[in-house]
């Protein structure tokens, strides 16, 4: 211990200078999110409740004609339903059947490979049993003149600005006061001047513009925003987009597809037009939803049956059509609901050959 001594004292000695570092109390802690690299990773929730996330560059731009890489590997009976591009940092606000809200970091949602079906979403939220996702939203900032617009199946409808979701709670937080037997259906961000329809299982839709829904707090219960038979229901949200079409089921496995100009503006709390005739032959309306050139659509039976198809190969025709056959149905079957297939689609290599001659 003396020799080690004298070499120290030597050592400050012949080297020594004054202290150039400060030294500082300091409260600043490191996050978790300060040690997550930003950077685009595409989101995927599977109609089974599987989530995952992937780096974007996964999916390299190809030349026209090529195969399209898979989004995920899912069970047969399962398939990609919510798909969307997100920063590292972003926050996803996933709303339940049962009106609640849940905040996810995207980093928070464990990356895994294009063969991976990801993790059970009951594994990450605290869903309740019988409890599922029904509408992801990514948000990068809640900006002040943002809002939440939702709709529930018994025709209520609510907006509430996007700051009220800003403070995140681990178990979740109650976005819709909902009665009982009702359920959410869906939720989208709007600007405060955008247009909303609402569309039922009677085959009508109201259009409206959202300044007929005045802002409400996060515990109010909503107003009504399409009147409707007492044995119909809300079945979709949509924020009509120029140049899109709305595209209608029926429980029979009829559809078509119509342009969203087709349907006019018209006042909160109507009954609204006619969005596909609902007849003993084609039965009530099961699912719409708002689609773009190129897009693909899932349709789902009460059996568990899976029948993908493009919305290329699906008539267009006016609202107050019965549509053509989507699906064939055995008798006791009957279409419960439809989904938009945003993932890539794979082609065929006849296709591809078609392509290249």
């Amino acid at each position: 211990m003396e020799v080690i001594r004298e070499e120290l004292e030597a050592i400050v000695t012949e080297y020594a200078d004054a202290r150039r570092t400060e030294i500082m109390a300091s409260q600043q802690d490191l996050t978790v999110a300060d040690l997550i690299t930003e950077e685009d990773m595409v989101l995927t929730i599977s109609h089974g409740g599987y989530a995952k996330t992937q780096p974007l560059d996964a999916y390299q731009a190809q030349r026209r004609g090529g195969k399209g890489k898979s989004a995920t590997a899912v069970k047969d009976e399962d398939f990609v339903e919510h798909l969307l591009i997100a920063n590292t940092h972003d926050t996803v606000l996933c709303f339940t059947s049962r009106g609640k809200v849940y905040w996810l970091k995207v980093y928070e949602i464990p990356p895994a490979s294009r063969t991976s079906r990801g993790r059970p979403l009951v594994n990450i939220l605290p869903l309740e049993e019988g409890e599922r996702i029904n509408t992801i939203l990514p948000v990068k900032e809640f900006d002040e003149d943002r809002f939440i617009f939702m709709a529930t199946a018994q025709g209520t409808v609510k907006k509430t600005p996007l700051q009220s979701f800003a403070r995140p709670r681990s178990t979740g937080l109650i976005a819709l006061d909902i009665v009982e037997g009702d359920c959410l259906v869906g939720a989208a961000i709007t600007n405060g001047n955008d247009d909303v329809m609402l569309v039922t299982s009677a085959g009508k839709a109201v259009r409206f513009n959202e300044q007929d829904v005045r802002p409400m707090g996060r515990t109010a219960r909503g107003v009504r925003g399409v009147k409707m038979p007492e044995d119909a229901a809300v079945i979709s949200l949509i924020i009509p987009q120029p140049g899109s079409k709305i595209l209608t089921a029926s429980e029979k496995g009829f559809g078509k597809q119509t342009a969203v100009e087709d349907f006019p503006l018209r006042g909160r709390g109507g009954q609204g037009v006619i969005a596909m005739q609902c007849t003993e032959r084609n039965g009530a309306l099961a699912g719409a939803v708002q689609i773009f050139s190129g897009d693909g659509v899932m349709l789902i039976s009460n059996r568990g049956t899976l029948v993908r198809t493009r919305t290329d190969e699906i008539s267009v025709l006016g609202r107050n059509t019965q549509g053509v056959m989507l699906i064939r149905l055995s008798d006791d079957e009957k279409l419960v609901g439809l989904a938009r297939i945003e993932e890539p689609e794979e082609e065929s290599e006849e296709e591809q050959v078609a392509d290249e001659s």
